[in-house]
């Protein structure tokens, strides 16, 4: 389960993440808004972690920039005072372990006065991040961003000499007007008949007209997107309590002003109402209060360029190893080829038939087992893998009974014999494995031959002495009957002679 967390230009990250990233080059193309001279051509880089323990935050880190091969960016939208913001916002949509989507933001204040097509600055980065309650598989996906711009609360003042200014009638443009007639710029537009008009198209909540108060001027109307404005009109030669003025082309005064319109387009028209009056234009002065939410009509939509890409995010049990599966057990079924060197020190028991006195044995009384064996490795939760063998049957000698016809009696001594033998098998097995803990013990390989002969006594054998003494007797009789028997074939031999 994963729980969001807001994270704007904030970058969460742990070892195990900063150690884990995957970096995602991803180009964007943008339209509408701010979009000045067509499309805008964006390059990003996304970060994100491959492998996170639970409760480590999965941080998304995205940096922003234009391409530069392509000329085309983000442009001013209209006159604003410095302070106007960009806001960019991501989507990240995960899926898999949790179904939902990551939105990482950022915006940066533009430093400057700006004018229409201004190029605006991008934010360096933008990011968000999500807690991990659980382990899970989360597939991240990148898609589309969203720029937006924010206009500062403030004023811009725009000269009666820019061209979004429209004169309609006989106006005359009048520079380097005297310092002490506080001119902004220093220079005016003035009519004097009766029906010329100005209009500016401006963009933001209000508008201010300043002009010069003179005692010759006369009545000036407004309009605002074709309507009459309220006041409809304003006297530039009286004062504001309606008293005449002594004034003489006193400029750079605000005497008329419209607030509280929607942000957006809007259109000022200023008339000379009074035939044969002086009406002046100096400057506009655009007003935006400050906004809740960027406006609508800045928005700029960008998408990829090419399909999108995903990055699989592993979220692990505490301590940053991944998670078990529900059943709490790893299976594998490897093909494993193994070639240990093993020391083994079997314990066999035999009972042989001996008979006195002894005979001369026409076979070896014990060959050593020599097949391959085929172990079976078990692993177990302390790894101790078992290594079972089945020798082959120890063979029984047979005897020829002494020519002196000596009573023969049967014993049944127990003899133990300790053999150490060093296989070097290759074997191929197949290992289930049940991890219980980080580090194995080493493996202890155990021997069971198999076939031995039934030794015929339990617990309560008889002495180790009695033991010893008939093991001897077996070794001395095999011995002795050794020798009769090369000595009869030699005696065989010189009478065949």
């Amino acid at each position: 389960m994963l729980g969001l967390l807001s994270g704007a230009l904030v970058v969460l990250s742990s070892g195990t993440a900063a150690a884990n990233n995957a970096e995602l080059v991803v180009d964007y193309t943008c339209t509408g808004g701010l979009t000045q001279s067509g499309p805008v051509s964006l390059r990003t880089k996304v970060s994100i972690p491959t492998t996170l323990s639970v409760g480590e935050p999965l941080s998304i880190g995205w940096a922003l920039g234009y391409r530069n091969q392509f000329p085309a960016r983000f442009g001013s939208p209209a006159y604003f005072a410095p302070g106007g913001k960009v806001s960019v916002t991501g989507n990240v949509q995960l899926s898999g372990g949790w179904q939902g989507v990551l939105q990482p933001k950022g915006s940066v204040e533009q430093p400057n006065q700006l004018q229409p097509g201004t190029i605006l600055r991008l934010p360096e980065g933008i990011s968000d991040a999500a807690h991990t309650t659980q382990a899970a598989k989360v597939k991240v996906t990148p898609q589309r961003l969203v720029v937006d711009f924010t206009p500062p609360a403030g004023e811009a003042m725009v000269n009666d000499d820019h061209p979004d200014v429209k004169y309609d009638g006989d106006w005359a443009s009048l520079d380097d007007q005297p310092e002490n007639n506080n001119d902004h710029h220093h220079d005016v537009h003035r009519t004097t008949a009766a029906g010329a008009k100005a209009t500016f198209t401006f963009t933001g909540t209000g508008i201010e007209y300043v002009a010069r108060r003179d005692s010759d001027a006369g009545r000036v109307g407004f309009k605002i997107n074709g309507q009459d404005a309220t006041p409809a009109y304003v006297d530039a030669s009286k004062l504001p309590n309606g008293t005449p003025s002594n004034d003489d082309d006193r400029g750079g005064l605000t005497l008329w002003r419209f607030r509280g319109l929607a942000y957006g387009q809007h259109t000022i028209e200023v008339t000379n109402l009074d035939e044969g009056k002086e009406a002046t234009l100096d400057a506009f002065r655009v007003i935006t209060r400050e906004l809740v939410n960027p406006p609508e009509e800045y928005r700029t939509v960008c998408t990829l360029d090419s399909a999108p890409v995903s990055v699989d995010v592993t979220i692990g049990g505490a301590g940053g190893s991944p998670s078990p599966d529900p059943t709490g057990t790893v299976t594998s079924t490897p093909t494993t080829s193994v070639t240990p060197t093993t020391s083994v020190t079997p314990t066999i028991s035999v009972t042989p038939t001996v008979t006195f006195p002894p005979v001369t044995p026409s076979c070896m009384p014990w060959a050593p087992p020599s097949q391959t064996p085929t172990p079976t490795l078990a692993h177990t939760p302390k790894p101790t893998p078992t290594l079972a063998r089945t020798p082959t049957p120890i063979p029984v000698c047979p005897t020829t009974p002494s020519p002196q016809g000596q009573t023969s009696k049967s014993a049944s001594p127990t003899a133990t014999k300790t053999v150490t033998t060093t296989p070097k098998p290759t074997v191929t097995a197949t290992v289930t494995v049940t991890p219980t803990r980080a580090t194995p013990t080493t493996p202890q390989v155990v021997v069971t031959p198999q076939g031995g002969a039934d030794t015929g006594g339990g617990s309560g054998e008889r002495p180790g002495l009695g033991l010893v003494g008939a093991g001897s007797a077996v070794v001395f009789g095999g011995m002795l009957g050794g020798v009769v028997l090369v000595r009869r074939r030699a005696a065989h031999t010189r009478s065949g002679e």
